[in-house]
């Protein structure tokens, strides 16, 4: 597209995980593999939670949620990663960079934010269990689902609008596999300023705090297991929140180390930042209903009444 005597961007170029065609047949197999298993997993527990009335309780509410976000993330990303591995179309017009990068950090600031949530929900459960009734109300936990979904879209969209305010006038060729803001930013022809300046504020409040309010939540929970005498309250106590702190460590673990990687934009460093990245993208969505279903005994009752097989 022309303007004057100036050229801007239509298009984008991403880069693949692999310039080998053997490895991206690999590849290929695998990440079909990630997302059936993504699609089948999460859909098969927002079904499974939705026509029992044994799980119809504040946890596994959220549970749908995560499962609804980890539709979301992988499909985002998925599909334009499998076109550019099987056909080898490796560009992305602006309009659809635009539209990965909305919904993947919608997506991924939300389950953040859910993350947090969850954990409140176990800290109750676990401290408070004479209450948890009256606290972890519908009312509070509706009200907490569409906080964690606003709160992100209004984040989405402020940034995603902070990027097509931009011109990108010069190179196109993302060096990753996926449309994100950081990437974005160091083609841009614009002041990036106000970008950056949203995108440390973002860092702070769904990484940062996030990060420290679920901590705490477990740090409490922790503390009160400890407190109990029997061996067997003490597994059932930590049985109630083992899956929930299974996929917390999953999940923050593969975020913070994307943080940690240095940005020097040596190619280690970014191969690093690619498989980190499928981490979170794909394996996660994918082994999340897994954790829950295999570590949840109420999961596999319900799913035994509902598709009766050996278990």
């Amino acid at each position: 597209m022309l303007a004057g005597n100036q050229t801007f961007v239509v298009e984008f170029t991403l880069q693949g995980l692999s310039e080998d065609p053997q490895v991206r047949a690999l590849l290929s197999v695998l990440f079909v593999l990630l997302y059936l298993t993504a699609i089948v997993g999460n859909g098969l527990i927002i079904i499974l939670i939705t026509v029992s009335p044994g799980l119809h309780t504040p946890m596994y509410f959220f549970l749908v949620n995560l499962a609804l976000l980890d539709i979301m993330c992988t499909t985002t990303v998925i599909p334009k990663l499998l076109e550019s591995s099987l056909i080898q179309l490796d560009t992305i017009s602006y309009q659809g960079c635009l539209a990965q990068i909305f919904f993947l950090i919608w997506s991924l600031a939300s389950e953040l934010l859910l993350l947090t949530v969850m954990a409140f929900d176990r800290y109750v459960a676990i401290c408070q269990p004479l209450r948890y009734g009256t606290i972890m109300s519908w009312p509070l936990c509706t009200l907490l689902a569409i906080g964690v979904w606003t709160i992100t879209l209004v984040n989405t969209s402020v940034n995603t609008g902070l990027m097509a305010r931009l011109n990108f006038c010069g190179p196109n060729h993302i060096q990753h596999f996926l449309c994100e803001v950081p990437s974005l930013l160091l083609l841009s022809c614009s002041s990036t300023v106000i970008n950056n300046v949203m995108i440390i504020m973002a860092d702070i409040y769904f990484g940062v705090v996030n990060f420290i309010l679920t901590m705490t939540s477990y740090g409490y929970i922790v503390a009160s297991i400890l407190r109990i005498r029997s061996a067997s309250g003490k597994r059932r106590a930590f049985n109630t929140c083992s899956s929930h702190l299974l996929v917390v460590t999953l999940y923050y673990s593969t975020v913070i180390y994307n943080y940690l990687i240095p940005g020097s934009g040596e190619d280690n460093a970014k191969d690093n930042g690619k498989v980190v990245t499928v981490l979170y993208t794909a394996v996660s969505p994918a082994l999340n209903p897994l954790i829950y279903t295999l570590r949840n005994k109420d999961v596999k009752a319900a799913l035994q009444k509902v598709a009766p097989v050996s278990w």
